[in-house]
C-alpha cells in the first residue's frame, strides 16, 4: 500500500474532526445548572402519593396510568401500597401541593427540554382569568 500514510492522516482528522465537539465541550464548556425547584411550603398532605425517588423518574408514567383509569375506566381513586388513598387528579392532587406550575414543573422540564402534553387538556389554575 504505497498510500498509507494519506490513508492513515486522512482517518486521524477524520476523528479529530469527528470528536471535535466534544473535545470543545470538555475544555470551554460549562455544565448546565440544576432546576432550583420551589417545594411546596404548606400542603394539605404531608406525603405524596409516591417517594421522590419514584416521582423524579416515573411521574409520567403515573400520570398516564392515572388518566387511563379516571378517563376511560371511571376509577378515581389511587391506593398506595402504604393504603392511603388519592384522587387521581392532576389538578385536585398533584397541584393541591406543587401549585406553582413554573416553580416546579417548568423548572424541571425546561432544563431537560421536553415538553409534556398535559398542559393540552388542563389549564394551569394560576393562569386563568375568572370574568
Amino acid at each position: 500500500m504505497y498510500d498509507s500514510g494519506k490513508i492513515l492522516i486522512g482517518i486521524i482528522v477524520f476523528l479529530i474532526l469527528f470528536t471535535s465537539p466534544t473535545w470543545y465541550d470538555l475544555v470551554f464548556g460549562n455544565p448546565a445548572t440544576k432546576p432550583n425547584l420551589v417545594l411546596p411550603k404548606k400542603a394539605d398532605q404531608k406525603e405524596c402519593v409516591m417517594s421522590t425517588e419514584y416521582m423524579r423518574d416515573n411521574h409520567m408514567e403515573l400520570l398516564n396510568v392515572w388518566r387511563d383509569e379516571a378517563v376511560r375506566k371511571g376509577d378515581r381513586i389511587f391506593i398506595t401500597a402504604s393504603g392511603k388513598e388519592f384522587e387521581m387528579s392532576l389538578t385536585k392532587t398533584c397541584l393541591n401541593c406543587h401549585s406553582n406550575k413554573a416553580e416546579f414543573c417548568d423548572q424541571c422540564h425546561n432544563y431537560l427540554g421536553v415538553s409534556p402534553y398535559c398542559w393540552e387538556c388542563h389549564v394551569d389554575p394560576k393562569t386563568v382569568e375568572i370574568k
